[in-house]
Protein backbone atom coordinates (compact mmCIF):
# COMPACT_ATOMS: atom_id res chain seq x y z
CA UNK A 1 0.00 0.00 0.00
CA UNK A 2 1.18 3.64 -1.08
CA UNK A 3 2.11 5.54 2.12
CA UNK A 4 0.24 8.95 2.53
CA UNK A 5 3.89 10.86 1.55
CA UNK A 6 4.27 9.29 -1.37
CA UNK A 7 0.43 9.49 -2.42
CA UNK A 8 1.05 13.04 -2.24
CA UNK A 9 4.62 12.74 -4.66
CA UNK A 10 2.85 11.16 -6.84
CA UNK A 11 -0.29 12.98 -7.30
CA UNK A 12 1.48 16.35 -7.41
CA UNK A 13 3.80 14.39 -10.36
CA UNK A 14 0.73 13.29 -12.45
CA UNK A 15 -0.88 17.17 -11.82
CA UNK A 16 2.56 18.10 -13.74
CA UNK A 17 3.00 15.62 -16.27
CA UNK A 18 -1.11 16.69 -17.29
CA UNK A 19 -0.27 20.04 -17.48
CA UNK A 20 3.22 19.70 -19.49
CA UNK A 21 0.90 17.43 -22.01
CA UNK A 22 -2.18 19.60 -21.93
CA UNK A 23 -1.15 20.34 -25.77
CA UNK A 24 -1.60 17.29 -26.75
CA UNK A 25 -5.39 16.99 -25.35
CA UNK A 26 -6.01 20.40 -27.20
CA UNK A 27 -4.02 18.74 -30.41
CA UNK A 28 -6.86 15.72 -30.10
CA UNK A 29 -9.39 18.10 -29.81
CA UNK A 30 -8.49 20.50 -32.67
CA UNK A 31 -8.44 16.90 -34.92
CA UNK A 32 -11.85 15.75 -34.13
CA UNK A 33 -13.61 19.24 -33.86
CA UNK A 34 -14.55 18.93 -38.14
CA UNK A 35 -16.43 15.40 -37.29
CA UNK A 36 -18.85 17.37 -35.41
CA UNK A 37 -20.26 19.26 -38.48
CA UNK A 38 -19.75 16.01 -39.96
CA UNK A 39 -22.23 13.91 -38.32
CA UNK A 40 -25.46 12.51 -39.74
CA UNK A 41 -28.87 10.85 -38.70
CA UNK A 42 -29.27 7.63 -39.01
CA UNK A 43 -32.57 6.65 -40.84
CA UNK A 44 -33.55 3.08 -39.77
CA UNK A 45 -34.79 0.88 -42.33
CA UNK A 46 -36.32 -2.79 -42.26
CA UNK A 47 -33.34 -5.74 -43.68
CA UNK A 48 -32.48 -9.34 -42.50
CA UNK A 49 -29.57 -9.89 -40.60
CA UNK A 50 -27.01 -12.40 -39.87
CA UNK A 51 -23.99 -12.86 -38.36
CA UNK A 52 -20.53 -14.23 -38.12
CA UNK A 53 -18.53 -15.31 -34.31
CA UNK A 54 -16.41 -17.67 -33.82
CA UNK A 55 -15.60 -19.74 -30.71
CA UNK A 56 -11.78 -20.98 -29.20
CA UNK A 57 -11.82 -23.34 -26.87
CA UNK A 58 -8.48 -21.64 -25.65
CA UNK A 59 -10.80 -18.72 -24.47
CA UNK A 60 -12.11 -20.95 -21.82
CA UNK A 61 -9.91 -21.87 -19.06
CA UNK A 62 -10.53 -25.69 -18.77
CA UNK A 63 -9.95 -26.82 -15.29
CA UNK A 64 -7.39 -29.59 -16.35
CA UNK A 65 -5.95 -29.71 -20.37
CA UNK A 66 -2.32 -30.45 -20.29
CA UNK A 67 -2.03 -30.67 -24.14
CA UNK A 68 -3.83 -27.20 -24.67
CA UNK A 69 -7.02 -28.54 -26.71
CA UNK A 70 -8.83 -25.90 -28.52
CA UNK A 71 -12.02 -25.70 -30.90
CA UNK A 72 -12.79 -23.89 -33.82
CA UNK A 73 -15.90 -23.51 -34.06
CA UNK A 74 -18.07 -20.86 -36.44
CA UNK A 75 -21.67 -20.47 -35.69
CA UNK A 76 -24.19 -17.66 -36.41
CA UNK A 77 -27.22 -15.91 -34.89
CA UNK A 78 -29.37 -18.33 -36.03
CA UNK A 79 -27.08 -21.06 -34.67
CA UNK A 80 -26.16 -22.46 -37.97
CA UNK A 81 -23.12 -24.05 -37.18
CA UNK A 82 -20.26 -23.96 -40.20
CA UNK A 83 -17.31 -25.16 -38.71
CA UNK A 84 -16.29 -27.91 -35.31
CA UNK A 85 -12.45 -28.44 -35.79
CA UNK A 86 -10.20 -29.38 -32.53
CA UNK A 87 -6.64 -28.31 -32.44
CA UNK A 88 -3.74 -27.80 -30.28
CA UNK A 89 -0.53 -26.08 -30.55
CA UNK A 90 1.24 -29.12 -31.37
CA UNK A 91 -0.91 -30.05 -34.07
CA UNK A 92 1.08 -30.95 -37.26
CA UNK A 93 0.52 -28.31 -39.74
CA UNK A 94 0.22 -30.86 -42.79
CA UNK A 95 -2.49 -32.47 -40.92
CA UNK A 96 -4.77 -29.54 -41.50
CA UNK A 97 -3.69 -29.11 -44.89
CA UNK A 98 -4.97 -32.66 -45.18
CA UNK A 99 -7.93 -31.51 -43.30
CA UNK A 100 -8.67 -29.72 -46.25
CA UNK A 101 -8.70 -31.21 -49.14
CA UNK A 102 -10.76 -34.71 -50.57
CA UNK A 103 -8.24 -37.17 -51.98
CA UNK A 104 -8.91 -36.12 -55.71
CA UNK A 105 -7.87 -32.60 -54.51
CA UNK A 106 -11.12 -30.92 -53.98
CA UNK A 107 -12.03 -28.79 -51.23
CA UNK A 108 -13.41 -30.12 -48.02
CA UNK A 109 -14.12 -27.20 -45.93
CA UNK A 110 -14.63 -23.54 -46.31
CA UNK A 111 -11.16 -23.01 -45.64
CA UNK A 112 -10.04 -25.45 -48.52
CA UNK A 113 -12.76 -23.38 -50.91
CA UNK A 114 -11.18 -20.30 -49.90
CA UNK A 115 -7.81 -21.82 -50.47
CA UNK A 116 -8.56 -23.00 -53.43
CA UNK A 117 -9.74 -19.77 -55.03
CA UNK A 118 -6.80 -18.14 -53.47
CA UNK A 119 -4.49 -20.38 -55.36
CA UNK A 120 -2.66 -21.93 -51.95
CA UNK A 121 -2.48 -25.40 -51.55
CA UNK A 122 -1.00 -25.39 -47.98
CA UNK A 123 -1.94 -23.01 -44.94
CA UNK A 124 1.49 -22.12 -44.81
CA UNK A 125 1.45 -20.14 -48.32
CA UNK A 126 -1.93 -18.86 -46.69
CA UNK A 127 -0.39 -17.00 -44.26
CA UNK A 128 2.97 -16.21 -42.44
CA UNK A 129 2.57 -16.85 -39.26
CA UNK A 130 1.71 -20.51 -39.80
CA UNK A 131 5.15 -20.88 -41.56
CA UNK A 132 7.54 -23.75 -40.27
CA UNK A 133 10.45 -22.40 -38.70
CA UNK A 134 13.61 -24.47 -39.52
CA UNK A 135 12.96 -26.34 -36.13
CA UNK A 136 9.70 -27.57 -37.65
CA UNK A 137 7.18 -25.38 -35.71
CA UNK A 138 4.94 -22.58 -36.55
CA UNK A 139 6.87 -19.53 -36.40
CA UNK A 140 4.19 -17.93 -34.22
CA UNK A 141 3.29 -19.11 -30.65
CA UNK A 142 -0.21 -18.02 -31.64
CA UNK A 143 -0.96 -19.85 -34.51
CA UNK A 144 -4.16 -21.29 -33.45
CA UNK A 145 -5.24 -18.13 -33.15
CA UNK A 146 -4.32 -17.26 -36.70
CA UNK A 147 -6.09 -20.23 -38.16
CA UNK A 148 -9.26 -19.48 -36.02
CA UNK A 149 -9.25 -16.36 -37.94
CA UNK A 150 -8.67 -17.51 -41.12
CA UNK A 151 -11.59 -20.26 -40.50
CA UNK A 152 -13.67 -17.07 -39.70
CA UNK A 153 -12.63 -15.24 -43.18
CA UNK A 154 -12.83 -18.67 -45.07
CA UNK A 155 -16.53 -18.97 -43.69
CA UNK A 156 -17.61 -15.42 -44.50
CA UNK A 157 -16.67 -15.96 -47.85
CA UNK A 158 -18.28 -19.23 -48.46
CA UNK A 159 -21.83 -17.57 -46.92
CA UNK A 160 -21.49 -14.78 -49.14
CA UNK A 161 -21.90 -18.06 -51.94
CA UNK A 162 -25.43 -18.64 -50.22
CA UNK A 163 -28.81 -18.07 -52.05
CA UNK A 164 -30.56 -15.02 -50.24
CA UNK A 165 -34.40 -15.03 -50.31
CA UNK A 166 -34.56 -10.54 -49.48
CA UNK A 167 -31.94 -7.55 -48.91
CA UNK A 168 -29.59 -9.03 -46.31
CA UNK A 169 -26.94 -7.79 -43.84
CA UNK A 170 -23.86 -9.50 -43.00
CA UNK A 171 -22.00 -8.01 -39.28
CA UNK A 172 -19.02 -9.46 -38.63
CA UNK A 173 -17.64 -9.98 -35.01
CA UNK A 174 -14.79 -7.19 -35.49
CA UNK A 175 -13.17 -4.71 -37.65
CA UNK A 176 -13.03 -5.98 -41.39
CA UNK A 177 -9.12 -6.00 -41.07
CA UNK A 178 -6.92 -8.67 -40.99
CA UNK A 179 -2.72 -9.13 -41.06
CA UNK A 180 -2.59 -12.61 -40.80
CA UNK A 181 -2.56 -13.37 -44.99
CA UNK A 182 0.29 -13.65 -47.27
CA UNK A 183 1.28 -10.89 -49.29
CA UNK A 184 -1.88 -9.67 -51.81
CA UNK A 185 -4.17 -12.90 -50.88
CA UNK A 186 -6.14 -10.44 -48.62
CA UNK A 187 -7.26 -8.00 -51.37
CA UNK A 188 -7.86 -11.35 -53.92
CA UNK A 189 -10.14 -12.45 -51.04
CA UNK A 190 -12.02 -8.74 -50.76
CA UNK A 191 -11.99 -8.68 -54.50
CA UNK A 192 -13.78 -12.44 -54.47
CA UNK A 193 -16.21 -11.53 -51.84
CA UNK A 194 -17.17 -8.32 -53.85
CA UNK A 195 -17.95 -10.63 -57.09
CA UNK A 196 -20.30 -12.66 -55.03
CA UNK A 197 -22.38 -9.69 -53.70
CA UNK A 198 -22.54 -8.27 -57.15
CA UNK A 199 -23.59 -11.87 -58.72
CA UNK A 200 -26.67 -11.37 -55.72
CA UNK A 201 -27.89 -8.17 -57.23
CA UNK A 202 -27.32 -9.32 -61.19
CA UNK A 203 -28.95 -12.90 -60.89
CA UNK A 204 -31.80 -11.76 -58.02
CA UNK A 205 -31.86 -8.32 -57.26
CA UNK A 206 -30.78 -9.15 -53.80
CA UNK A 207 -28.77 -6.24 -52.48
CA UNK A 208 -26.01 -8.15 -49.82
CA UNK A 209 -24.51 -6.04 -47.37
CA UNK A 210 -21.22 -6.82 -45.43
CA UNK A 211 -20.03 -4.77 -42.46
CA UNK A 212 -18.20 -5.25 -39.10
CA UNK A 213 -18.66 -4.42 -35.34
CA UNK A 214 -16.02 -4.05 -32.96
CA UNK A 215 -16.20 -3.22 -29.24
CA UNK A 216 -12.81 -1.55 -28.86
CA UNK A 217 -10.64 0.53 -31.19
CA UNK A 218 -7.68 2.57 -30.83
CA UNK A 219 -9.76 5.27 -32.77
CA UNK A 220 -12.15 5.42 -30.19
CA UNK A 221 -9.96 5.20 -27.06
CA UNK A 222 -6.99 8.04 -28.66
CA UNK A 223 -10.16 10.63 -29.75
CA UNK A 224 -12.60 9.34 -26.66
CA UNK A 225 -11.94 12.31 -24.38
CA UNK A 226 -12.18 15.10 -26.92
CA UNK A 227 -15.01 13.88 -28.14
CA UNK A 228 -16.86 14.19 -25.49
CA UNK A 229 -15.43 17.78 -24.41
CA UNK A 230 -16.16 18.67 -28.53
CA UNK A 231 -19.51 17.18 -28.13
CA UNK A 232 -18.65 15.19 -31.11
CA UNK A 233 -21.86 12.08 -31.69
CA UNK A 234 -23.67 14.36 -28.80
CA UNK A 235 -27.35 13.98 -30.60
CA UNK A 236 -30.63 13.27 -29.34
CA UNK A 237 -31.09 10.71 -32.57
CA UNK A 238 -29.10 7.74 -33.26
CA UNK A 239 -26.46 9.27 -35.77
CA UNK A 240 -22.92 8.40 -37.27
CA UNK A 241 -19.68 9.89 -38.65
CA UNK A 242 -17.39 8.82 -40.98
CA UNK A 243 -13.74 8.47 -39.68
CA UNK A 244 -11.10 10.39 -42.01
CA UNK A 245 -8.13 8.02 -43.03
CA UNK A 246 -5.58 10.61 -41.19
CA UNK A 247 -7.11 10.46 -37.95
CA UNK A 248 -6.78 6.28 -38.35
CA UNK A 249 -3.12 6.55 -39.48
CA UNK A 250 -2.26 9.13 -36.18
CA UNK A 251 -4.36 6.27 -33.70
CA UNK A 252 -2.01 3.09 -35.20
CA UNK A 253 1.37 2.84 -34.18
CA UNK A 254 1.98 0.16 -36.62
CA UNK A 255 1.21 0.65 -40.32
CA UNK A 256 -0.85 -2.05 -40.91
CA UNK A 257 -4.53 -0.70 -40.38
CA UNK A 258 -3.60 2.82 -41.57
CA UNK A 259 -4.70 4.52 -44.85
CA UNK A 260 -6.82 2.42 -47.08
CA UNK A 261 -6.89 2.16 -51.04
CA UNK A 262 -8.19 6.00 -51.13
CA UNK A 263 -5.51 7.37 -49.46
CA UNK A 264 -2.26 5.52 -50.54
CA UNK A 265 -0.53 5.11 -53.33
CA UNK A 266 -0.90 2.44 -55.80
CA UNK A 267 1.24 -0.75 -54.31
CA UNK A 268 1.23 0.67 -50.94
CA UNK A 269 1.88 -2.22 -48.32
CA UNK A 270 -1.09 -0.24 -46.14
CA UNK A 271 -3.64 -1.27 -48.17
CA UNK A 272 -2.87 -4.87 -48.19
CA UNK A 273 -4.70 -4.97 -44.73
CA UNK A 274 -8.11 -3.09 -45.05
CA UNK A 275 -11.53 -4.03 -46.32
CA UNK A 276 -13.67 -1.39 -44.65
CA UNK A 277 -14.06 2.14 -44.29
CA UNK A 278 -14.58 2.80 -40.12
CA UNK A 279 -17.25 5.13 -38.92
CA UNK A 280 -17.84 5.64 -35.18
CA UNK A 281 -21.92 5.03 -34.92
CA UNK A 282 -24.16 5.71 -31.73
CA UNK A 283 -27.30 3.60 -32.17
CA UNK A 284 -28.84 5.18 -28.77
CA UNK A 285 -31.05 8.42 -29.01
CA UNK A 286 -29.48 9.79 -25.85
CA UNK A 287 -26.16 12.08 -25.77
CA UNK A 288 -24.18 9.42 -23.43
CA UNK A 289 -25.35 6.09 -25.29
CA UNK A 290 -22.18 3.59 -26.04
CA UNK A 291 -20.81 5.18 -29.30
CA UNK A 292 -19.32 1.88 -31.16
CA UNK A 293 -16.59 1.45 -34.44
CA UNK A 294 -17.83 0.12 -37.38
CA UNK A 295 -16.36 -1.16 -40.50
CA UNK A 296 -18.17 -0.57 -44.07
CA UNK A 297 -17.28 -2.55 -46.70
CA UNK A 298 -14.94 -0.64 -48.69
CA UNK A 299 -16.66 -0.81 -51.92
CA UNK A 300 -19.95 -0.17 -50.13
CA UNK A 301 -19.15 2.88 -47.97
CA UNK A 302 -21.35 5.23 -50.31
CA UNK A 303 -24.44 3.24 -48.71
CA UNK A 304 -23.66 4.18 -45.21
CA UNK A 305 -26.44 5.27 -44.26
CA UNK A 306 -28.70 2.38 -45.68
CA UNK A 307 -26.38 -0.52 -43.75
CA UNK A 308 -26.62 1.58 -40.83
CA UNK A 309 -30.06 2.08 -40.78
CA UNK A 310 -30.69 -1.97 -41.19
CA UNK A 311 -28.28 -2.62 -38.44
CA UNK A 312 -30.65 0.29 -36.18
CA UNK A 313 -33.47 -1.90 -34.95
CA UNK A 314 -31.10 -4.84 -34.12
CA UNK A 315 -28.97 -2.83 -32.15
CA UNK A 316 -31.90 -0.86 -30.46
CA UNK A 317 -33.07 -4.40 -28.95
CA UNK A 318 -29.64 -5.29 -27.86
CA UNK A 319 -29.24 -7.09 -24.98
CA UNK A 320 -27.55 -7.49 -22.61
CA UNK A 321 -25.02 -5.18 -24.13
CA UNK A 322 -27.40 -2.20 -25.12
CA UNK A 323 -27.50 -0.57 -28.09
CA UNK A 324 -25.21 -3.51 -30.21
CA UNK A 325 -26.13 -5.66 -32.46
CA UNK A 326 -28.89 -8.26 -31.17
CA UNK A 327 -27.43 -10.34 -34.21
CA UNK A 328 -24.33 -10.21 -32.63
CA UNK A 329 -24.85 -10.89 -29.33
CA UNK A 330 -26.68 -14.00 -30.19
CA UNK A 331 -24.11 -15.66 -32.03
CA UNK A 332 -22.01 -15.58 -29.50
CA UNK A 333 -24.31 -17.17 -27.20
CA UNK A 334 -24.37 -19.48 -29.74
CA UNK A 335 -20.50 -19.86 -30.11
CA UNK A 336 -20.01 -20.01 -26.20
CA UNK A 337 -19.30 -22.93 -24.26
CA UNK A 338 -20.33 -22.66 -21.18
CA UNK A 339 -22.53 -25.03 -18.23
CA UNK A 340 -23.46 -28.21 -19.96
CA UNK A 341 -20.89 -27.59 -22.84
CA UNK A 342 -18.44 -26.66 -21.04
CA UNK A 343 -18.72 -29.59 -18.70
CA UNK A 344 -18.79 -31.95 -21.85
CA UNK A 345 -15.54 -30.61 -23.33
CA UNK A 346 -13.97 -31.35 -19.90
CA UNK A 347 -15.26 -34.68 -19.82
CA UNK A 348 -14.09 -35.22 -23.18
CA UNK A 349 -10.80 -34.33 -22.76
CA UNK A 350 -10.83 -36.48 -19.33
CA UNK A 351 -11.35 -39.74 -21.50
CA UNK A 352 -9.12 -39.07 -24.55
CA UNK A 353 -6.54 -38.91 -21.94
CA UNK A 354 -7.73 -41.95 -20.16
CA UNK A 355 -7.56 -43.78 -23.18
CA UNK A 356 -3.58 -42.91 -23.33
CA UNK A 357 -2.64 -43.94 -20.42
CA UNK A 358 -3.25 -47.62 -20.34
CA UNK A 359 -2.91 -49.36 -17.40
CA UNK A 360 -1.63 -45.48 -15.44
CA UNK A 361 -5.63 -44.62 -15.99
CA UNK A 362 -6.77 -45.01 -12.62
CA UNK A 363 -3.81 -42.49 -11.56
CA UNK A 364 -6.50 -40.05 -13.45
CA UNK A 365 -9.11 -41.22 -11.81
CA UNK A 366 -7.58 -40.52 -8.20
CA UNK A 367 -6.10 -37.55 -10.05
CA UNK A 368 -9.73 -36.09 -10.63
CA UNK A 369 -10.76 -36.32 -7.47
CA UNK A 370 -8.09 -34.13 -6.00
CA UNK A 371 -8.73 -29.60 -5.31
CA UNK A 372 -7.20 -28.80 -7.97
CA UNK A 373 -7.13 -25.29 -6.66
CA UNK A 374 -7.37 -25.58 -2.46
CA UNK A 375 -6.54 -21.36 -2.64
CA UNK A 376 -10.14 -20.87 -3.73
CA UNK A 377 -11.74 -22.04 -0.31
CA UNK A 378 -10.32 -18.49 1.06
CA UNK A 379 -13.25 -17.20 -0.12
CA UNK A 380 -16.02 -19.25 1.17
Amino acid sequence: MIDPVSQAQLREAIADCIRADRRVLDTLRDEIRPLKYATCRIQPRATTSISLIGADGGNHQLRFDPFLIQLVRVVDSSNNEYCLEVVSPTTPIDTLNARQFAADGSARTALGEMMRFLGVDSLSELSPLIRLSGYGRPVSSRWVEVYRELVEWAVLFAILKKDFGADTLIVCDGLLRSVVFARGLFQRLLQGMQERIDAHWKNNRRRVHLAGVAKHSKVLSRYRLAMALEEVLHTDYPAYVEVPRELEEKSYFRADFTPGGDAAGEGDAVTEHIGGKMFLVKFGAHRHDPVWPVDIFEPQKGNAQEILGSMLADAMNGFPIPYYPRCLQRAHENAALVDFDFDVLQDFIYEGIRSTLGKDAMILDAFQMQDLDPSQHRYE
